[in-house]
């Protein structure tokens, strides 16, 4: 396994922020694979949809870490170094399930 690069360092836990792609899903759009940022959590499409969110996503934020959110797939990618990770060195996220989300959904909509 390679070592993993530099902005590995501080990278958290992330939790994705939506179970598709977060500009696909506000345009009704398709999107092919789904890819997490490995510092936020925001998920967008891979270079391979019709928008490539996730790279848009790297171009406004600097943020260097993506992740897969496919089943069976365990990489990372480094914008910065241009590095590919298989397996990637940390634990991967996982998509949220539908019930979670409306969980969470219910419990931040609650009066206080």
């Amino acid at each position: 396994m390679a070592e993993p690069c530099e902005h590995f360092n501080g990278i958290g836990a992330v939790e994705p922020q939506t179970r598709g792609c977060q500009e696909c899903l506000a345009l009704r759009e398709p999107w092919t694979e789904l890819r997490v940022c490995l510092t936020c959590g925001h998920v967008g499409c891979c270079e391979d949809s019709k928008h490539a969110h996730a790279l848009q996503h790297y171009n406004a934020t600097g943020h260097p870490l993506i992740a897969s959110l496919e089943r069976g797939q365990n990489w990372a990618w480094c914008y910065v170094d241009r590095r590919y990770f298989d397996p990637m060195p940390i634990a991967r996220p996982r998509r949220r399930s539908w019930l979670a989300a409306l969980l969470k959904r219910r419990s931040t909509t609650r009066p206080g």
